[in-house]
């Protein structure tokens, strides 16, 4: 299992660069509910309908995993370590996924490759 950035699932849906990898590993991935709302309002501003995109990713086998009190904890706490790097709520809800998970995250956001936070940091580009 792999969490998934916003980043990572935009290039995926976008078909950009780095979109392969995450084609590679999005049956099976995990997307917080957070990163979700983020997808999805790029897509409502474009006048697409959000929940068509939802639909999809779920199709393609994404488990979006509910953002809970635990877990906003979990991403308060991560702040000290990513404030100094500009990540965003979004940013350390999916970190504070991985986190919880266990497993590996992937991203487009190149600063995150500075973070040592114990767990594998994959940058899809």
């Amino acid at each position: 299992m792999t969490a998934l950035d916003a980043s990572a699932v935009l290039a995926f849906l976008f078909q950009e660069r780095g979109g392969e990898i995450v084609a590679g590993v999005i049956a099976g991935s995990c997307l917080s509910t957070v990163n979700l709302s983020e997808v999805l309002g790029r897509f409502a501003k474009d006048g697409h309908d959000a929940h068509v995109v939802g639909r999809r990713l779920a199709a393609a086998g994404v488990e979006m995993v509910p953002f809970l009190a635990e877990d906003a904890a979990l991403a308060a706490s991560l702040r000290p370590k990513t404030d100094p790097l500009g990540l965003s709520l979004g940013d350390r809800a999916c970190l504070a996924l991985a986190l919880a998970r266990g497993v590996p995250v992937l991203t487009a956001d190149r600063q995150w490759g500075a973070l040592d936070l114990g767990i594998d940091i994959q940058l899809i580009r």
